[in-house]
């Protein structure tokens, strides 16, 4: 490796080291600044080593692995009251964190809800199908009111029979597509009246 290539991974590896102010072995910081600069883990492993030679970083051994954190003595000590602040500010950003994870879990929910239901198109193929078949019914029930012949007793409950069937079944599709319609509405950017026209 070149000696500039060298000198700047030294110099990146004590920045990230001095930043996050905290114990890593060769192995993490390799991965943590592999993807924005590429250094291959001898590059870092002989950066550390230089770095722990001449004081700027502090290296100990814990069982059969190195680990490497930054110098402490080049940071001022800190009082007692911006100790307080910095637990303050802990505090404060765990608060908002636990606010932005609920917000996350929340909109995630939504999203899944809304990709599970009925699509637009999906809904007005249905209530199209809907309409076909309420009009069909309603052209029976006018040939039937229309009938000049009469019809006897058997006859008039037998039609009862089926008027009342396929009014049960037009409600109940009736409220499945007011239902459905009530569903896209809800994410529906315009009138109910617009929707109707298909607008």
């Amino acid at each position: 490796m070149s000696k500039a290539k060298e000198a700047t991974a030294s110099t990146v590896v004590l920045n990230y080291l001095n930043v996050q102010n905290r114990p890593y072995s060769a192995q993490d910081i390799t991965a943590n600044l592999q993807r924005e600069h590429a250094f291959g883990k001898t590059a870092v492993i002989k950066a550390l080593e230089q770095l722990a030679e001449d004081g700027s970083i502090k290296e100990k051994l814990y069982g059969k692995q190195k680990v490497y954190f930054a110098n402490q003595e080049q940071f001022s000590a800190v009082s007692e009251e911006q100790l307080k602040i910095l637990d303050e500010k802990v505090i404060q950003l765990s608060q908002d964190l636990q606010k932005n994870q609920q917000a996350c879990r929340d909109l995630d929910t939504d999203f899944r809800s809304l990709s599970s239901a009925m699509t637009t198109k999906e809904a007005e193929s249905v209530a199209v199908d809907l309409k076909e078949e309420c009009r069909i019914l309603q052209e029976r029930l006018d040939k039937i009111h229309e009938s000049s012949s009469n019809i006897t007793t058997v006859e008039k409950e037998e039609v009862y029979a089926h008027q009342k069937k396929y009014v049960m079944a037009w409600r109940k599709r009736k409220r499945m597509a007011t239902d459905l319609i009530g569903a896209i509405l809800e994410g529906y950017p315009k009138t109910k009246k617009q929707f109707f026209r298909l607008e």
